[in-house]
């Protein structure tokens, strides 16, 4: 794969608080400003950090509860950061019924994952996704930011672990 088209992220080894106050700040004038900021945090750091959490409740005057039924809510962010490739494997129906749970199970074993876990070596994570608007060519994946119709588990896994 092409390193344009890798998955990485600019991960700070302890997220600076004058800058996560700065990405809250840009959003605060917004309309619903928490997914935004959300958004512009995880873009930032690859993750939602634990650092970011209390000063983006006490910005919005929101509970840490609520900031994590929203963060744990919307399958795109994360808690932690993701591996340098990122495969998302179709759930839907669809790629279930031609062979989507065989896929993403081979693929699983092979890492020795679980959904959403990273390998150790931060390379690989898996992510479970529903619907990649692929019916037509299941099963599908997302490896980074590229969708793979009739995805095929070596083929996949080639890809990836090269």
């Amino acid at each position: 794969m092409p390193a344009s088209h890798a998955t990485t992220f600019p991960v700070a080894a302890r997220p600076d608080p004058e800058e996560i106050g700065s990405l809250i700040a840009e959003h605060m004038g917004l309309e619903g400003p928490l997914l935004p900021i959300l958004h512009a945090v995880q873009a930032r750091f690859g993750h939602v950090p634990g650092e970011a959490h209390g000063p983006i409740c006490d910005a919005l005057n929101i509970t840490r509860a609520e900031l994590h039924g929203v963060i744990s809510f919307y399958h795109d962010f994360r808690e932690r950061p993701a591996g340098r490739h990122v495969v998302r494997i179709c759930r839907s129906e669809a790629c279930q019924s031609v062979g989507a749970d065989a896929l993403a199970a081979r693929v699983l074993d092979r890492l020795g994952l679980g959904w959403g876990g990273t390998t150790p070596d931060g390379r690989i994570t898996v992510e479970p996704v529903y619907c990649l608007g692929l019916c037509a060519c299941g099963p599908a994946a997302m490896i980074d930011d590229e969708v793979r119709g009739r995805v095929d588990a070596e083929a996949l896994l080639s890809e990836v672990t090269r």
